[in-house]
């Protein structure tokens, strides 16, 4: 059976502390292929097709069909969207998909 980690806050600070220092889109891609895993990259990618989806303003069911996943983690991505300080909103209405 495979051990559950916990998150060490310590260790996600300094990531994020690294996320926030890469300022061109060509060593953010590098550092995410390195990084990553191709499953880590599809889930993340995913997640982020859905939510732009439903900035579109797409149903959940359509989204769910369309990129063959659960209304479960389309419900998420919603709840995401709605909170009234997301930056995860904010971010993908200020591209204008």
């Amino acid at each position: 059976m495979r051990k559950k980690h916990k998150i060490d806050m310590l260790a996600f600070e300094r990531v994020i502390g690294v996320f926030a220092s890469i300022t061109t889109q060509e060593d953010m891609r590098k550092f995410m292929n390195e990084l990553l895993t191709a499953g880590e990259m599809r889930d993340l990618t995913l997640r982020w097709l859905l939510l732009e989806r439903l900035v579109k303003g797409e149903t959940q069911r359509k989204i769910a069909e369309d990129l063959q996943i659960s209304l479960c983690k389309i419900t998420r991505g919603s709840k995401i969207l709605k909170q009234k300080d997301s930056v995860t909103a904010r971010v993908l209405k200020s591209e204008r998909l």
